[in-house]
């Protein structure tokens, strides 16, 4: 009986991260480069259609961009965020990204982190949060439950310290969770449930 787990990045992502410049000066390029990274997943069938990436706000240095795993790795909590600030704290050698000696970092999502996620954004220690989108779109696009986000979410990371830029490239994103909910892949809700509205409307 094991009684560890590790959750790692799939192949084809550790060689897409080789092959990022070491600094991304624009949150734009940053963005298109996470929701590259999302659409990637899906289709080689490593995980869901969801990616993020931590970076030095300041200067667009790149720690790492990393994508869901719930799936391949049996873990419900592997979503792309909690892998994502995982594989960047152990790169960095700490479990605080907003450690006094260390540069101010910034978390690009390519939409608002779920319930678990958005916790897991507040105790990572970054700086700064950027998303593609916040709306319903994720939801009724692909059928996947993001659970009970506090309705003034944007103002408790605020609160915290914790900027956050909204709607960065959000027609891209939108695109990739279409074609998402178009292949037909696994919703994998808890208990199994959840369908894509567009799955539904085919049906």
């Amino acid at each position: 009986m094991s009684m560890e787990f590790t959750i790692s990045l799939p192949d084809w992502a550790i060689e897409e991260n080789r092959k990022l410049p070491s600094h991304i000066p624009t949150i734009e390029e940053r963005m298109r480069h996470v929701i590259r990274f999302s659409r990637l997943n899906f289709e080689n069938g490593t995980g869901g259609p969801f990616a993020a990436g931590v970076f030095e706000r300041d200067t667009g240095k790149v720690v790492v961009i990393g994508v869901n795993r719930v799936v391949p790795s049996k873990c419900s909590s592997a979503h792309a965020e909690v892998t994502t600030l995982s594989v960047a704290e152990q790169i960095l050698g700490t479990h605080d990204l907003g450690s006094a000696h260390l540069p101010d970092y910034q978390f690009v999502v390519n939409w608002r982190p779920c319930v678990m996620c958005y916790g897991a954004t507040i105790w990572s220690g970054i700086k700064s949060l950027v998303i593609a989108g916040s709306g319903p779109e994720l939801e009724d696009i692909t059928g996947f439950d993001e659970g009970p986000i506090h309705p003034e979410w944007d103002k408790e990371l605020n609160k915290r310290g914790i900027e956050v830029i909204n709607n960065v490239l959000k027609d891209e994103a939108i695109a990739v969770y279409k074609a998402f909910a178009a292949s037909g892949a696994l919703v994998y809700n808890a208990g199994g449930g959840g369908r894509s509205k567009l799955i539904d409307e085919r049906s």
